[in-house]
């Protein structure tokens, strides 16, 4: 017999428990250059009708909404939502943030003129209904735009690392396939001009040493903490010694800090 396929319902309140655990803001604080860079390479016009899928605490919604776009925001995580909310009002920003499944959206069909998810749909467990939906809510002739994780880059390994003591759900594949070119030409490639890039981001962790980050992580990163609150002790320290040595090999910062650049594959795809 083949093996069993995951319970879809029980997996996605996994995630969104995984997701809210932590205080994800506090991660995405460090990267928030990261969105605005995204943000601008997708030349948004004042009145454009934005939806930033899988929006977390606001890193891409509100430099679109500084640009004079109409944005919208989901979010499965109701935490993440409440921190987006806040930040958009301390701006003064009108950004409509809604709790939402990037495989299900809320949305009529054609709603969007342009659409788009950093590292964020990228871990929806189902990536055909994921493309499905970037399809039908865009306008034609309307733009499609990802940020994802590469199998290569440090996030990707560090996916690889924890599979190793977790593995996925059998049928699942790993967020990280958004992150191969080939892939995404499968999953869009019938609906979309697509364009696509590699990106360096530069983390930096001031002074901090390698398993400082890895602690960070830990504390704070929703999907790391509820992954080694999985495992026993020895387990634990496994990991942590194997996201280390990730860290510890990626490490650029040139005074014995910690920094390393994050590669993720930047999708850009005009709706047919």
């Amino acid at each position: 017999m083949g093996a069993q396929a995951p319970d879809l319902s029980a997996l996605k309140g996994q995630m969104k428990a995984s997701w809210m655990a932590g205080d994800f803001g506090k991660i995405a604080a460090l990267n928030r250059k990261w969105g605005e860079d995204f943000v601008d390479r997708l030349d948004l016009k004042p009145g454009m009708k934005v939806l930033d899928i899988a929006c977390g605490t606001g890193n891409q919604a509100l430099p679109a909404a500084h640009k004079g776009a109409n944005v919208t925001g989901v979010d499965i995580a109701t935490n993440l939502l409440a921190q987006a909310r806040e930040r958009a009002a301390a701006e003064k920003l009108a950004i409509n943030f809604i709790e939402g499944d990037a495989e299900e959206l809320p949305f009529e069909d054609a709603s969007f003129d342009v659409v788009y998810s950093m590292f964020g749909a990228m871990f929806a467990p189902r990536p055909e209904r994921v493309a499905a939906e970037l399809k039908r809510v865009c306008k034609p002739g309307g733009m499609v735009a990802m940020g994802n994780w590469t199998p290569e880059g440090v996030p990707g390994q560090i996916f690889r690392a924890t599979a190793k003591y977790l593995p996925p759900p059998p049928g699942l594949q790993p967020p990280s396939m958004w992150g191969v070119e080939d892939v995404v030409r499968q999953r869009l490639g019938d609906g979309f001009e697509l364009k696509m890039q590699k990106v360096r981001a530069r983390a930096e962790y001031a002074e901090m040493k390698p398993m400082d980050v890895v602690n960070l992580f830990r504390e704070w990163f929703g999907p790391t903490k509820m992954a080694f609150a999985r495992l026993d002790p020895e387990n634990q320290q496994k990991l942590a010694s194997d996201i280390e040595q990730i860290f510890a090999n990626a490490n650029n910062h040139p005074s014995g800090g910690m920094s390393h650049d994050a590669e993720y594959l930047e999708v850009q795809g005009r709706r047919k």
